[in-house]
């Protein structure tokens, strides 16, 4: 019998011929990723070596990388503490992938690893963040830990008793509809799923719609497969994986692809036709509450957020720039717009798309994670309702469990802004 993408991945990484689901293998690791809780990491791996007369150093310096983006700039002084602590482990460690609270570096972590190359087809890249599944756009394996669990990575340099997750098949084909596009499907995915629905199994995406698609878009796919419980999402190596690494990344050595066999056996297939999909919305308090939008369209809505390690790249923010430009945002509702990294908002200040954003009477704000996770920026008041591309909307997710927060596409977020309501945008005029 053939194996998936991840189960080839795990046996290369685990130095045997193959692996079958359910057996629990110990990968080596090609990527470790963390963010400000690379402080709760750092505690946890000094702890594994006290008591010994072992000096503590990372297996692979490397190999690690640690980007600062959930709270950016420091809102307390607990978080400026903590960050200059990884400042000062970084620097004795000698971790060169680090990215500081920088304009000329920043960024949110998972965004910026797929455009500085550290990500490869066939790599294993764990991260101390649920969302690092968004890394399978690129054909790796790529999956959340917890810091105990990153703290032994970062000593051993692979992940301790890892099951062989089974495989759900995803086909997708059609064309989408002017207006329709990667979140409305991930949406109608996860809808369709239920959120436990993938639980310790891996959506691997096939068919012409995904081959059609960029990697910016296989990144929103990739990025909520966790939505559904999956361990990760996977997009099989093709030529748009190769033309984002060499002329986007700036990879230049050669790139191995990674492909499952024809005969590679599958928990489940699902098939969709996106060319039936309409605009969706994942509505409160679950992010698989998800229905079509005309099901909650001429709902107000006091808050539009754009951006996230979902939906914050260039061309999130070129759909919703070419939506507004020469409108106005409607009386009463506020715009917050958070490009994914300071390489985006730069392109995008360069292309006008910032400016058309401002004059149609957006907020821009630096790169970073705040205000998806309610902890620094943008929060919500008491009855709010939010309108937001990010990828949660459990209760008290934006700051305050007495709002609430609605799920959706760039598209439908830049359309709903002119009206102060939830529009489908395709309804015209936008």
């Amino acid at each position: 019998m053939g194996m998936t993408v991840v189960e080839k991945i795990l046996a290369r990484a685990t130095g045997v011929e193959s692996v079958k689901v359910g057996e629990v293998v110990e990968p080596e690791v090609d990527l470790a990723m963390s963010h400000e809780n690379a402080a709760l990491v750092i505690n946890q791996f000094l702890q594994v070596y006290e008591g010994t007369d072992l000096d503590p150093h990372v297996w692979d310096p490397d190999r690690i990388a640690i980007i600062l983006d959930h709270r950016v700039p420091a809102e307390s002084a607990k978080t400026a503490t903590n960050q200059k602590k990884i400042r000062a482990f970084v620097q004795d460690e000698g971790i060169g992938k680090f990215h500081d609270i920088r304009g000329d570096q920043g960024g949110i972590c998972h965004q910026i690893l797929p455009e500085n190359g550290y990500v490869r087809p066939g790599a294993v890249v764990v991260g101390t963040d649920s969302h690092t599944t968004s890394h399978g756009a690129l054909g790796s394996l790529a999956f959340g830990v917890g810091a105990t669990e990153m703290a032994a990575v970062w000593a051993l340099g692979r992940v301790l008793n890892v099951e062989v997750p089974g495989t759900i098949k995803v086909v997708v084909d059609g064309t989408f509809q002017e207006g329709v596009g990667p979140k409305d499907l991930i949406l109608h995915l996860v809808g369709k799923l239920t959120a436990q629905g993938a639980n310790f199994k891996v959506l691997e995406y096939h068919g012409e719609a995904i081959q059609s698609m960029s990697t910016s878009g296989r990144l929103v796919i990739c990025n909520m497969a966790v939505e559904a419980g999956a361990t990760s999402g996977i997009i099989p190596s093709d030529d748009e994986t190769l033309r984002y690494l060499s002329d986007e990344a700036g990879v230049e050595e050669a790139i191995e692809w990674v492909l499952p066999d024809i005969d590679a056996e599958y928990d489940r297939e699902i098939f969709i036709d996106v060319a039936e999909l309409s605009p969706q919305i994942a509505c409160p308090h679950r992010v698989d509450n998800v229905r079509p939008i005309s099901e909650e369209s001429g709902r107000k809505i006091d808050q539009i957020v754009i951006g996230s390690c979902t939906n914050g790249r260039l061309d999130d923010l070129e759909t919703a720039a070419r939506t507004l430009k020469g409108k106005r945002i409607a009386s009463g509702v506020r715009m917050l717009v958070f490009p994914a990294t300071w390489r985006i908002y730069r392109e995008a200040l360069r292309q006008g798309f910032l400016m058309d954003l401002v004059e149609a009477g957006a907020t821009i704000m630096n790169p970073g994670c705040g205000c998806c996770l309610g902890i620094h920026q943008g929060a919500l008041g008491d009855g709010e309702v939010a309108l937001s591309t990010t990828n949660r909307n459990f209760k008290g997710r934006m700051g305050n469990p007495e709002a609430e927060v609605y799920l959706c596409s760039p598209a439908v977020a830049a359309a709903s802004a002119i009206t102060g309501e939830i529009v489908d945008p395709r309804a015209g005029g936008f």
